[in-house]
Parts: structure tokens; sequence; C-alpha cells
């Protein structure tokens, strides 16, 4: 990892899709309509052109040509807000893909990959196969096989808590970094027959630890109460995965952390995703 000129970070990152997502409904609009129609079952989203789903429709118009097209979109949310999971980005490749075989796709797979870049750099993965392995920005997608079984189970928990993007990468020391190899990592956990915790590198926890400490106590618990093979923090957070069991750890089922408004923490079971390569992810709202 690396600061670039731009202001943005030269990353390598595996991601992979699981089965914990948003659903939308996506269908064309009537002739003559002149904006889009966004809905959400979640009160705090925001239904205008500051939300991933417009801004890729708005992308989708603006690289096609088709100008007078229009959407009506219900988006039912089940990813929490700053989680570290790309619930928006998720979004946004799903409004990128339903546009594009609506109007008869128009645009070809690499095609909707690259315009992604425009609008957001994790929306990418998506458009592989379900495994990535990203560098640069995280435009530059290397579709790969899954490296562990989809079968291995996972848990998910996120406090009450969440994490800016920007302050995380604001407060990254590099100087700390990870020195190992990314490509030494991911054949690694190619090879093995667990995921260890060697295999879990994420340097965005040192800046995500340093600015809520209870993170990274949340962490350490479930590293001592639980029964996974590695424990780590995902993107930028505030989700933290147990990886090679579900079983919620005693620590979870005490209920210890609550935030000033009771609100309880999110914990959920999950397995990893993949998609055909001409069709999209079913099972996202399964979970």
């Amino acid at each position: 990892m690396r600061r670039r000129e731009d202001g943005f970070h030269d990353l390598a990152s595996l991601f992979h899709v699981i089965n914990l997502g948003d659903y939308m409904d996506v269908s064309i609009l009537p002739e003559g309509a002149t904006q889009d129609q966004l809905t959400c079952n979640w009160d705090d989203v925001p239904l205008d052109d500051s939300n991933l789903v417009i801004k890729a429709a708005n992308l989708f118009r603006d690289k096609t040509g088709l100008t007078s097209v229009f959407f009506k979109v219900h988006l039912e949310k089940n990813v929490p807000h700053g989680a570290g999971m790309g619930g928006g980005s998720g979004n946004a490749a799903t409004m990128l893909w339903a546009a594009n075989q609506l109007c008869g796709t128009p645009a070809s797979t690499a095609q909707l990959l690259e315009w992604s870049g425009d609008i957001g750099s994790d929306i990418s993965v998506f458009f592989s196969q379900g495994a990535a392995y990203c560098t640069g920005r995280g435009e530059i997608v290397e579709n790969i096989d899954p490296p562990i079984d989809l079968e291995t189970p996972l848990l998910l928990v996120k406090p009450p808590i969440g994490l800016s993007t920007p302050t995380i990468f604001k407060a990254l020391d590099l100087e700390r970094r990870s020195t190992e190899d990314p490509k030494d990592i991911l054949q690694g956990l190619c090879n093995d027959s667990k995921v260890l915790p060697q295999y879990v590198v994420n340097d965005l926890e040192q800046p995500a630890f340093d600015c809520l400490p209870e993170l990274k106590q949340l962490k350490e618990d479930l590293i001592r109460e639980g029964t996974f093979d590695a424990v780590f923090m995902t993107g930028s957070g505030s989700t933290i995965v147990g990886i090679g069991s579900d079983d919620i750890p005693p620590c979870l089922l005490q209920d210890q952390m609550k935030n000033d408004d009771d609100d309880d923490v999110f914990i959920r079971p999950a397995r990893l995703l993949t998609r055909p390569e001409n069709a999209w992810y079913t099972d996202a709202a399964s979970s």
C-alpha cells in the first residue's frame, strides 16, 4: 500500500462477495419520465443523486447515450452503514448490470467494470465472478478462483458504530503497514487447508483501531472466546469477521456491546458467493 500523487492509495486487496447483501427491484419507467424514482425500506438512506444507485443510473445514461431512459428502483437494505462490506458499491454495480440488461445489453461486462471506476473504487469487484484480486485504487480487477471453499463458515460482527473511509485513510500510518508480499499471502491462502491468521492481513486495522480502540477490543474478544481459524476487520471497518466458524462467542451472547441508544451489535452468519459468467448474484438477500 502506498499513497499516490492524486491523493488515492495504491492497494492490493482480495475481495470476495458473500451471501449478505441488499435487494433491488429495477424496471424502466414509462416513456416521458424525466428522472429516476428510488425508494428504500430505510428512512435514513438518501434518495437523490447523492445515492450511488442514482449515480450509477446517471453514469449508464452518460456512457451509452440512452439519455431518455429512466428507472424505477426499490432498494431493500440489509447491509448496515459504515460496515466496510461494500453495500453501496454492490448496489451501484447491480444498478449498472440491471440497466444494461433492461436496455438490451448495449455494454459489455468489461465496459461496465471500466465505467464503474468513475463513481467508486470498490464497485468494479462485483463485475468479477465473486472472487477478485484488486490493485491500483481498487479498479484493476483480476478475476480469480475462490481461494477457499465456498461453504467455509463466516460470522460477521459489526458494533453499533461506523467508520468513515476518508477518516481511516487519513489516520493510516504507512510506516506501520505489513511488509508481506500480497501475492505470497494469496498463494498461502490457496494452498493451505484452512485460513490461518497470517493470511488475513488488513493494513487498515491500524488506523481503525487507533480511531476506535473498542474495535480492537472486539477483535481480541472474538479471538479469545471464539472458535474461529482467524479473525480480521473487513475493508475500512467496522465489521469484524470470524472465519472457520459461525458459532456466536459468549462475549456476544452476553450482549455486552451497546451504544447510548441501546442498539444491538449486528451479528450474521454468512457464506461466500459467486455468480455465473453471464448472470448476476442471486442469493444476495438470503441471509
